[in-house]
């Protein structure tokens, strides 16, 4: 399974997990089967609020979930089409993180849920 997690910075396992998805400067695609991590810098990490198009970045990554600590609407919905659900990350790194969905204890992100604005987390 691939994890995708966007973090602050390109260091693997032991970046630390950013706050929002869309404008994340990196994105941590972590493979639990491989046990390797990928690093994609995110070029679109600056933009006005439900604009951004982070899947764009992540476009042919095959990735099975995106793990971050909050997503808008529009993000959560293209996910979901895509066949990608989302989960909601506490503070920590991508180990953490990956450690903390393998025990199924990361709470799905849907529409209900989700970020009405980038100061929700």
């Amino acid at each position: 399974m691939k994890i995708c997690i966007p973090t602050e910075t390109n260091k693997g396992k032991d970046a630390q997990a950013y706050s929002h998805f869309g404008s994340a400067p990196y994105f941590t695609i972590y493979d639990t089967e491989k046990e390797t991590a990928e690093i994609i810098d995110n070029s679109n990490q600056h933009h006005a609020h439900g604009t951004c198009h982070p899947m764009n970045t992540l476009n042919g990554k095959k990735v099975d979930a995106v793990v971050c600590g909050g997503m808008g609407m529009r993000a959560v919905q293209k996910l979901n089409e895509s066949g990608i659900k989302a989960y909601m990350a506490h503070p920590g790194t991508v180990e953490d993180i990956v450690n903390e969905f393998k025990q199924n204890s990361l709470k799905e992100i849907t529409i209900s849920n989700s970020c009405a604005q980038h100061g929700c987390h």
